[in-house]
């Protein structure tokens, strides 16, 4: 569209508008205009001396006339760019985290529509096979396994560029087949308003009594709500969403897919391209600009059935919503961690009910929430107990390593259980959340520590790349050749990491090929969906790797998994280190025995008569999970009480302790509101600043929302905390 000039807009008397703009003032602000913008259409505003884009909140009924409006410089839209649903979750969320409305409506967008750019399509580039590709026999490619995987693809049909991408195929095999003349490139115009049938790509798998009674509730009720689907790990969730999502693309209507992590999509991704022949998209930070905003649109317009995301595509506009899925509903990554500190979990609940469609918490281990919420009848609790196929739970042991010599972290009754696996054919897991090769560097003669240099921590070795690195700030340095304090050279690695167990189990078990699974080994594009199906495919005997390889991927040949440090989590001063331990332990767990073959779990711990562990271990991580939510309920912890934490750093630290005694002093004083603190963070000084916590705990949510507004709203024009950073976090999930 062309965008109105200051010129046109004041040719005739002007009107103030009220403006949503992208900044960190819980304020609107008000602007000059011709004529009222429409509710929820982008403009373009001077703010100080930069150009930002805001959204119209329609006309000012109240204006300050001491000081003079300036024009908006341009209106974007001609209609509002998000639907209403999509632009009352947004003012919902901004009021409940207490954030403010402009930065909350610009984080339901696309990069390139928060800049200013038009809400429309571009030509993209596609791919198609040639002659020349479909006369190639596939096999010829074998030596080049990811051109034939590649060109295997583009014989289905032609693909978008963005589309490649999704699926994690490399730029290299797309350039070689194109040399090779095997595909061909052309631009592809996509239509605004595309349209879809429902169409199957493979046939459903036959559901056991249980799944088939998750779906049948699902389908029959008398209107929509959410639904907790507990399954133990490797029951068919999966399964019983792609027959649930059925009836809902039969329909004509879209589904929304949100998972955890990107590592999730390219396999959710591959499971529901073959059993769906439907248009899906994906919407996750690892697409360019261009590409989130074409797939944005796409389920806008209802081109795309089904969109897979991570936690920002909440907020993803659609054509005909029928059904929201949250996969693994109990993981932290679906929370927002900084700025705008959203749960996308809970924000698909309330979608859910706004949009009146049902909305599937799936997981193995629900979080103490939806099992409270269960209990409160707010949500159905569709329950699977028995593995899919006939495969068995694994048997779950506790090995004792106290005063047993430990080899990388590994003690000798365990390397035999491992020999025996590997021997028979097996595959072993061996799971340690410690990336690099070890986590800390030590003068053996006087006993230094490398320390960051800006943290409370120290740094990782990691040897492979001769550095040393602090995993909290990033800050990097040259592996030293002798101690900075007495100058030795016998620097050592204590304790152990990823790098140095593949290193170990490559020493023990030279005739098994070990393969390392965690944030360094797949720094590379589609190297995490290559080294997957390297281990679906049992190319690899050993694997290692942290807590990437935790989450819902499905390794058939596993039966022995060993998890060697998790004692750290008995003791921590965070409420909720029980409950993800649990969490852990029974995740990682889930990825042995999944086929034919039995599985076994073997943990290593210094406490195995610790209560946690014993409870876990006996009665499952259900019980495990109700005994804690007791716990919580005798102690008055979340989900029975509400929390929110102010947070401040600065660079000093007696900056941040006096924020936060001044927020804490606007605090409203109440019979039925605590407050704690200031205190430092667990860790005080992070990235060069100094961290501390102010934490409010209430009963009631209601009672926590009014306590936050009236403070808030005192707090904006106090000149003590432009000297620090400051934040709130409602319904904080880390105390880190």
């Amino acid at each position: 569209m062309t965008k109105s000039t200051p010129a046109e807009l004041f040719a005739n008397d002007s009107t103030v508008v009220n403006v949503a703009v992208p900044v960190p003032l819980a304020r609107h602000f008000h602007y000059r205009c011709a004529t009222v913008p429409p509710c929820g259409t982008r403009l373009k505003v001077p703010f100080g001396n930069r150009s930002l884009v805001g959204f119209s909140l329609g006309a000012a009924t109240a204006v300050n006339t001491e000081f003079e409006l300036k024009p908006i410089h341009a209106v974007l839209d001609d209609e509002p760019l998000l639907p209403p649903a999509v632009w009352g979750l947004l003012q919902w969320a901004a009021e409940y985290y207490q954030h403010p409305l402009g930065e909350v409506l610009n984080h339901g967008l696309p990069v390139l529509l928060r800049q200013g750019e038009a809400a429309s399509y571009k030509t993209t580039e596609g791919f198609r096979v040639t002659e020349a590709g479909l006369a190639i026999e596939l096999n010829e490619l074998r030596r080049a396994p990811q051109q034939q995987r590649l060109l295997a693809a583009l014989r289905n049909g032609p693909m978008l560029r963005r589309d490649i991408t999704a699926q994690e195929f490399s730029n290299a095999a797309l350039k070689a087949l194109q040399e090779k003349e095997f595909i061909e490139s052309f631009q592809h115009a996509p239509q605004t308003n595309a349209d879809w049938s429902f169409a199957i790509g493979s046939e459903p798998l036959q559901l056991n009594p249980e799944q088939a009674l998750a779906v049948a509730a699902i389908g029959a009720a008398s209107k929509p709500q959410t639904y907790l689907l507990e399954g133990v790990t490797g029951s068919g969730k999966t399964e019983v969403y792609l027959q649930a999502m059925a009836e809902v693309l039969r329909k004509g209507k879209q589904v929304l897919v949100l998972v955890p992590e990107i590592g999730l999509t390219p396999q959710t991704l591959r499971r529901f391209q073959k059993r769906f022949a439907v248009p899906i998209v994906m919407l996750h930070s690892a697409l360019t600009d261009r590409e989130r905003l074409d797939a944005w649109l796409d389920a806008k317009n209802g081109g795309a059935a089904i969109v897979i995301g991570t936690r920002s595509a909440i907020f993803t506009p659609f054509k005909r919503l029928g059904m929201i899925i949250v996969d693994e509903e109990h993981d932290n990554s679906l929370k927002q961690q900084e700025g705008f500190r959203y749960h996308a979990r809970d924000l698909a609940v309330v979608r859910g009910q706004k949009e009146q469609v049902p909305v599937i918490l799936g997981s193995a281990t629900p979080s103490l929430e939806s099992i409270n919420n269960v209990a409160q009848q707010r949500y159905a609790h569709l329950q699977l107990t028995q593995r899919a196929g006939g495969a068995k739970l694994a048997r779950q042991t506790v090995l004792d390593i106290k005063q047993l010599p430990l080899k990388g972290g590994l003690s000798v009754p365990l390397i035999e259980q491992m020999r025996k696996e590997l021997e028979r054919g097996q595959q072993v897991l061996v799971f340690l959340n410690r990336r690099g090769y070890a986590p800390a560097l030590l003068c053996h003669e006087c006993g230094w520590l490398a320390q960051c240099r800006r943290c409370d921590a120290y740094y990782t070795v990691h040897q492979r790349q001769q550095m040393l690195q602090c995993h909290h700030c990033g800050d990097q340095q040259r592996l030293p050749k002798q101690c900075f304090d007495c100058g030795s050279t016998q620097l050592v690695g204590r304790g152990t990491g990823t790098e140095q167990l593949e290193q170990t189990l490559a020493d023990i078990f030279p005739e098994f090929p070990v393969l390392r699974i965690d944030r360094d080994s797949t720094r590379r594009k589609g190297s995490l969906a290559k080294h997957l199906t390297a281990a679906t495919e049992n190319k690899y005997p050993i694997l290692v790797g942290t807590q990437m390889i935790a989450k819902g991927h499905h390794f058939p040949h596993v039966t022995l998994v060993a998890l060697l440090d998790v004692d750290g989590a008995l003791y921590s001063s965070d409420f909720r280190a029980a409950e993800r331990l649990g969490q852990l332990i029974t995740q990682v767990a889930g990825r042995a025995g999944r086929a034919s073959a039995p599985g076994t779990v073997v943990l290593q711990t210094h406490h195995p008569e610790h209560d946690l562990l014993q409870d876990l271990i006996h009665n499952g991580y259900a019980a495990f999970a109700r005994s804690l939510l007791r716990e919580r309920q005798l102690t008055q912890l979340p989900p029975f009480a509400q929390l929110a934490l102010f947070r401040a750093e600065a660079h000093e630290a007696g900056q941040a302790q006096s924020a936060l005694e001044i927020i804490a002093a606007q605090l409203p004083e109440h019979p039925e509101v605590f407050v704690l603190g200031p205190m430092p963070a667990v860790m005080e000084r992070r990235a060069g600043r100094y961290r501390y916590q102010l934490l409010v705990q209430c009963q009631q949510r209601g009672l926590r929302q009014q306590l936050l507004q009236h403070t808030l709203a005192k707090l904006e024009n106090l000149p003590e905390l432009r000297r620090v950073r400051w934040s709130l976090d409602v319904d904080p999930q880390d105390f880190s």
